[in-house]
């Protein structure tokens, strides 16, 4: 998170409502330039959310800061999936293939940049194991039964659930979610503050300023889910042109999701707050699960539409890989270059499965 907020910029706050002008004026354009201006205001209403975010979290401070970030990253990605959900072409293994997404971008993608970045620049990195793993405890059954689970139940055949297993599922994982933020803001609040004593930065926001980007903050969400649904039919459609994997759908969602919070939690790494980046990266995988899994079984029971969640077998073997060299780098408090390295070279063969399964 980044820790100077002297004032917010003018472009925070024009890019969202032009994001809305946008949206209103194009609405129902199927052009390649009403493509290409829906997908820019849409990512430039993303980061402007999350700069409102990390406004309001500078205020709040850790690790009040980490849980806002992701309540407004996993608000974007409802948005996005919902949107693809309930388009003319509804796709339903989205949900799947973008939790898929997450867990591995945020375990090996994001982690072994944050990493390498880190240790490049300040060789070896510490941060506390007691927080690191309180994700993982949470991180490791939500994806379990939620991507894995669904493919060795009986009552339904295939990788789905019954409407009432998908609904004690969904009711599960948002029980480990609260009972996590509980943890994470109450009961254990240490386990997630820097091992070293934070840099000077700059001022904290005043209670006026972060009131401003609060408000800002609920408009910019209000852009991003109106220009989710505006940009959802683009994407599928260029997937289908360039002759890509249907999966490469929930990859380009969850990169959407996750690409400002990303760049907030390398240049963490960069300030050698390597905690931070941990909060930011698997505090946004939490979430994901434990808020978007309940919210879509919602609309998935509302529209009738079926939820495909079990992974393939290779994909349940790339994450149970995922989670074992997890338990290792982030089990001893410190990190070097080699498990950065690793970590992207297992994100790329993930990738590269995809395009040759």
């Amino acid at each position: 998170m980044a820790h100077s907020h002297a004032h917010i910029p003018v472009w925070s706050i024009a890019a969202p409502v032009l994001g809305l002008g946008i949206d209103l004026a194009l609405h129902g354009g199927t052009g390649i330039l009403t493509g290409i201006a829906v997908t820019a205001a849409l990512l430039a209403s993303v980061l402007a959310a999350v700069h409102h975010a990390e406004v309001v979290a500078a205020r709040l401070g850790e690790p009040f800061g980490a849980v806002v970030l992701a309540l407004a990253v996993t608000i974007i990605e409802v948005g996005l999936i919902v949107s693809v959900t309930l388009s003319d072409k509804p796709q339903p293994t989205l949900v799947r293939d973008t939790v898929h997404a997450v867990v591995v971008l945020v375990l090996h993608g994001l982690a072994g940049l944050c990493i390498l970045v880190g240790t490049l620049r300040h060789r070896e990195q510490e941060f506390r194991v007691a927080g690191a793993n309180a994700y993982l405890i949470v991180l490791l059954p939500m994806t379990a039964v939620t991507l894995v689970l669904p493919n060795f139940t009986s009552s339904a055949p295939g990788p789905f659930y019954t409407p009432l297993q998908l609904g004690f599922v969904s009711l599960a994982c948002f029980a480990l979610y609260l009972a996590f933020t509980f943890v994470q803001t109450v009961r254990h609040k240490d386990y997630f503050t820097s091992v070293l004593p934070e840099a000077p930065g700059g001022a904290r926001p005043d209670g006026r300023m972060s009131a401003f980007a609060a408000v800002l903050l609920v408009v910019a969400l209000v852009a991003v889910v109106l220009l989710a649904k505006a940009v959802s039919p683009f994407i599928q459609a260029a997937a289908e042109g360039l002759g890509a994997p249907e999966a490469i759908v929930g990859v380009v969602v969850a990169a959407i999701v996750l690409m400002p919070e990303a760049a907030t939690a390398i240049r963490a790494a960069a300030q050698n707050r390597l905690q931070t980046s941990i909060n930011l990266a698997l505090g946004s995988a939490v979430a994901c699960i434990g808020l978007t899994i309940p919210t879509v079984a919602v609309v998935s029971w509302w529209t009738g539409t079926p939820l495909t969640l079990g992974v393939t077998p290779g994909g349940t073997v790339m994450l149970a890989l995922s989670f074992m060299m997890a338990v290792i780098t982030y089990g001893t408090g410190r990190t070097n270059l080699l498990s950065g390295v690793v970590h992207l070279i297992l994100f790329v063969i993930w990738v590269f499965l995809i395009f040759a399964p």
